[in-house]
């Protein structure tokens, strides 16, 4: 079994490898075409260095942050053949490719970056913490009970913008000495101003019900992922209804750390492929497109792992369900929504149908989303959420003008 492993961890290593050279060679043809950028133009970053695979965790933000850029000037530094390839694709954003310091140190002297935005914790954001006379930012790419969102890492920025009280009660749990009214701005929830798009189904009297998974994780405690478990046996009874119809919306890495989930993931994905050939009115949808947020809205039921997706769905207030993960050594928190929330066992999926039902109407269960929804977002008015995060912004600019003040004073001095 170990021989086999590290077979397909060499076959995974060698076609990065060949994405990487790929990426490369298109990015060469493409940066030779591109304008440069403004010197002195973009006032905010957004620091990314991941690979294309972890696109998914800085695509959330392209509306929020598009919209701040009418104000601020906001660049995307990418550190990666594959995910700046991407971006020059896809992105509403200015993007600059910086996969060398010397590359990331040019850029930053000929342009007037104020504030850095950090999606993520890749251990090369630490080569950018090297800048000084700027604000480093950790936003985060969601807002979850998951052990993630209480890392001490929190500590290396300069701040942190979180969702709300929830968050505000892990952090002054899990870390020490850390001054969370000084260093952390509550913003709720931006996305939740963008949960917008075209459905790709014409809307009927079916019940739609959003199936979105994590992964399978990279160790037992961190084990949340359901598609293996869960996942063929409830789309299956879902699909044999002709009354339901099913999105699936599994995490871009299922399937990268374990073979068995990934043959599940393919299951599911054949099945509604087959579902429609035999109804084309069916419209289910095995979707991964990069935009995120008309699921969440148009679903009349969301079942989801313990992930992010359970707080982009309690943001709505409608209709959820949490898989209870199969693996005994899974932590679970135990306080915050999920010691309330609707759980589905692995043994439950098979009764799936039922289970939809009985949540669609429960009276008692929304009012618990609502109470929820507050706690971990605040206001969640339309636009609410938006006006606290440009809010945080200014705040932040002007304390680099009043530093910034303040050093020019003490060097005249």
């Amino acid at each position: 079994m170990g021989v086999i492993s590290d077979g397909r961890k060499a076959l995974r290593l060698l076609g990065e490898a060949m994405a990487n050279r790929r990426a490369r060679a298109d990015l060469a043809h493409r940066l030779a075409a591109l304008t440069p950028l403004t010197p002195g133009h973009f006032k905010i970053a957004v620091y990314f260095a991941d690979s294309k695979v972890n696109m998914y965790q800085l695509r959330q933000w392209y509306q929020p942050l598009a919209g701040l850029a009418e104000r601020w000037p906001v660049v995307v530094l990418a550190r990666t053949p594959t995910a700046a390839a991407q971006l020059f694709e896809e992105s509403p954003l200015d993007v600059a490719y910086v996969r060398t310091v010397k590359q990331l140190e040019d850029t930053l002297e000929s342009q007037d970056i104020r504030i850095v935005f950090y999606v993520n914790q890749n251990t090369k954001n630490f080569q950018m913490f090297r800048y000084g006379r700027r604000w480093h930012v950790f936003i985060n790419h969601g807002e979850s009970d998951k052990m993630y969102m209480t890392t001490n890492q929190f500590k290396a920025y300069d701040y942190a913008f979180i969702a709300g009280d929830a968050a505000r009660e892990r952090l002054t749990h899990a870390l020490w000495d850390y001054n969370l009214d000084e260093r952390t701005f509550a913003i709720g929830r931006p996305q939740a101003d963008h949960y917008a798009g075209r459905l790709p189904y014409l809307p009927d009297e079916r019940t739609v019900v959003l199936y979105a998974p994590t992964w399978e994780g990279d160790r037992a405690s961190a084990s949340y992922g359901s598609i293996a478990t869960h996942g063929v046996t409830l789309v299956r009874q879902l699909l044999a209804t002709g009354t339901h119809r099913v999105i699936y919306r599994p995490h871009p890495r299922s399937g990268v750390m374990d073979h068995a989930y990934a043959q599940a993931n393919r299951e599911i994905i054949s099945m509604i492929n087959a579902a429609n050939h035999a109804d084309s009115s069916a419209g289910h949808v095995y979707d991964h497109g990069i935009e995120l947020g008309w699921q969440l809205a148009a679903a009349d039921v969301a079942i989801v792992d313990i992930s992010a997706m359970v707080y982009d769905r309690l943001a709505v207030g409608k209709p959820l369900m949490v898989t209870r993960p199969k693996n005994p050594d899974a932590e679970i928190d135990a306080g915050g929504y999920l010691q309330v929330c609707e759980w589905l066992t692995a043994d439950a999926a098979a009764n799936i149908v039922s289970e939809v039902d009985r949540v669609s109407a429960d009276s008692e269960a929304t009012a618990r989303l609502e109470h929820w929804s507050r706690h971990y977002f605040g206001d969640t008015t339309p636009g609410a959420t938006t006006r606290r995060f440009h809010a945080a912004v200014e705040t932040l600019m002007q304390r680099w003008e009043e530093n910034a003040a303040q050093e020019r004073q003490s060097a005249a001095e």
